[in-house]
């Protein structure tokens, strides 16, 4: 079985011998970790340094119907973190079957209760929260010419809830993509020209 881990090792390996025999496991975690975060797709500001548990992400699609676009989430860490989930709206209006124009996001991992079990846990991370914002720009229009990647099956496997637009907040767009999708592309593209430059 061909895992990620295994994959950057092998990898790494084929650029040549490592440097020095005391590269230290946290820092091989750290790669790892770098190379999972969303192919630099995402991008974190802190408005006020003095408050970490505030901070915007700005997730910039490389693919899909989104592509181009600049979408920026407002993240609230509470003080019951990890044991609830952070608290996250999308600034940037857009036309999304799982964010609604004023902004409310529909992501299963960031409900508190869910019945599936998909919601929120305390195993999950703000890395997850990321995972989760970028995953909603892959889906039915996303380049599946990367399919075999390790990093793009476990985005799949982890999020193949947010690439299907049967379960939509905004049940206007949702209607709109499965009714004509050359109008749906049209209208996210206008959007994204208003709102998300």
């Amino acid at each position: 079985m061909l895992t990620l881990a295994s994959k950057l090792k092998r990898d790494d390996g084929l650029k040549g011998s490592r440097t020095s025999a005391t590269t230290s496991d946290s820092t091989r975690r750290v790669s790892v970790r770098d190379k999972l975060l969303v192919k630099g797709t995402c991008k974190v500001h802190f408005p006020d340094p003095n408050k970490l548990h505030c901070f915007q992400l700005t997730v910039i699609p490389d693919e899909g119907y989104y592509q181009g676009g600049k979408f920026q989430f407002e993240t609230e860490v509470p003080d019951a973190y990890n044991m609830v989930p952070p608290k996250v709206k999308c600034l940037t209006r857009i036309w999304h079957p799982n964010i609604t124009e004023t902004g409310e996001i529909c992501l299963s991992l960031l409900r508190e209760h869910s019945i599936d079990g998909t919601g929120w846990a305390p195993t999950r991370t703000l890395k997850d929260v990321v995972w989760g914002l970028n995953s909603l720009f892959t889906g039915e229009d996303c380049d599946t010419r990367q399919a075999d990647s390790p990093v793009f099956t476990l985005s799949f496997s982890l999020f193949k809830d947010l690439l299907n637009f049967d379960d939509p907040l905004n049940i206007e767009a949702a209607e709109h993509h499965l009714r004509d999708k050359e109008d749906f592309r049209n209208k996210v593209d206008d959007y994204i020209k208003r709102y998300a430059r």
